[in-house]
């Protein structure tokens, strides 16, 4: 149940495709680059750069608008510098409190000198970065790259697999340990009782959380469809 629930935290970089146990009927084909005077998506789709007036060029010529359509405009690009950061906070956020309940569990159960801890809090650091990855932090805005997706969810999956892996060795050599401190004549009965316990907390954490990530997911895609619509909408009426 830890490794669901850590692979769980990892699809939530993808959570732009809103993939994360949700499939939505939109997949991102254009990268977004948001800074203070425009914001340009780019890609599959063409080049769209729209200013915070609604100033248009798309595929390097600029149209001549009607009042309707830079309305259009603004709205897209407003929309746009909304969801983007909403997405990134989102993801991030879920992240977060999916290692501080598993740290508070592995405290618990474990002790605080427990090896799983400093295992937990690097992979944490390794999937905050590969989130930078997806959507892109710079001094003066956001830049979200559609291709790096896929990329992503790989290598966040291995990521996680590579921590379970050492967590998992923590834990019955840990667990051992405390088993041979207690004496008796079954260590092994020991150590499968202290992980059993260990399973159940995180099971139960895991159920606490399964329903939130859900419905991220599924707002995440709500979010991508109006932004999918609205971009149709403005570059139909362009062309």
């Amino acid at each position: 149940m830890m490794r669901k629930t850590l692979l769980a935290a990892a699809l939530t970089l993808t959570a732009f495709a809103a993939q994360a146990d949700y499939q939505c009927s939109v997949t991102p084909r254009d990268d977004v680059v948001i800074n203070p005077q425009t914001v340009q998506v780019k890609g599959e789709n063409g080049n769209l750069v729209i200013t915070t007036d609604g100033n248009v060029m798309y595929n390097g010529k600029q149209p001549a608008l009607s009042a309707a359509q830079r309305e259009q405009a603004k709205d897209y690009q407003a929309e746009l510098r909304s969801t983007l950061p909403w997405i990134d906070e989102g993801a991030r956020n879920r992240v977060e409190k999916g290692r501080i309940a598993l740290d508070k569990i592995i405290v618990q159960e474990m002790g605080e000198s427990s090896k799983m801890r400093s295992r937990l809090t690097k992979l944490d650091a390794q999937l905050k970065e590969q989130m930078n990855r997806i959507i892109e932090h710079r001094s003066d805005g956001l830049t979200f790259h559609y291709k790096a997706i896929d990329q992503v969810r790989a290598d966040g999956q291995q990521l996680v697999n590579q921590a379970m892996g050492g967590i998992l060795q923590d834990s019955i050599n840990e667990m051992g340990a405390k088993a041979m401190l207690k004496g008796g004549s079954n260590t092994l009965q020991g150590v499968l009782g202290g992980l059993g316990g260990l399973q159940t907390a995180i099971q139960n954490e895991w159920k606490n959380q399964e329903a939130d990530f859900k419905q991220f997911g599924k707002d995440v895609c709500t979010r991508v469809i109006s932004l999918e619509e609205s971009r149709k909408a403005l570059t139909g009426n362009l062309k």
